[in-house]
């Protein structure tokens, strides 16, 4: 099988983040405004491709005070950086069904190289006559090497808002 591109139906995907809150439990969230581009390659995942771009400003956590919070210059920044960027670098076989994507995560203008465990779901016709594809991804990254070091030391010890990020991906996409 050759090279086959494929659209985000952003719809039917989620970009999504974890993180701890008072060091006792997690906060999600998600990013209502993304694109990007995935070229596949089964035959040679060396072929293969993903980029990104995410709205910073399109942060949602169901917390409207908190999601002003996270736009500012404490945490995103996303005046002055509108854009959360990845772009691959290289997709490896892990195993039969899981492949390694490794690239390079942009946000605040810091970019650092990621690796998503990446997990191919499968391929499905649709109701409609296209042809769809399912990705699961994740990654955790320290928020400190991106530059959200906003934190608040706790009465008890500890701080507010944890170091590491874990990153999601339910994707879906289209056969273009």
């Amino acid at each position: 099988m050759a090279q086959e591109k494929w659209n985000f139906d952003t719809v039917h995907s989620h970009v999504g983040f974890s993180v701890r809150h008072l060091m006792i439990s997690k906060v999600t969230g998600h990013f209502k405004v993304w694109s990007g581009t995935l070229v596949t390659d089964e035959a040679d995942p060396a072929g293969s491709s993903v980029e990104v771009e995410i709205d910073a400003a399109s942060i949602d956590t169901k917390e409207p005070k908190r999601d002003e919070h996270l736009r500012s210059a404490d945490f995103l920044d996303a005046a002055n950086y509108p854009k959360i960027a990845f772009k691959s670098t290289k997709v490896t076989k892990a195993d039969d069904d899981r492949y390694d994507v490794t690239g390079t995560l942009t946000i605040r203008g810091v970019s650092k190289e990621v690796v998503l465990d990446t997990e191919f779901a499968g391929r499905q016709k649709d109701p409609w006559g296209g042809e769809r594809a399912g990705f699961s991804a994740k990654t955790t990254i320290n928020r400190q090497e991106f530059g959200l070091a906003f934190n608040m030391p706790l009465e008890g010890g500890g701080v507010m808002v944890g170091d590491k990020v874990a990153i999601t991906l339910e994707i879906e996409a289209v056969k273009a």
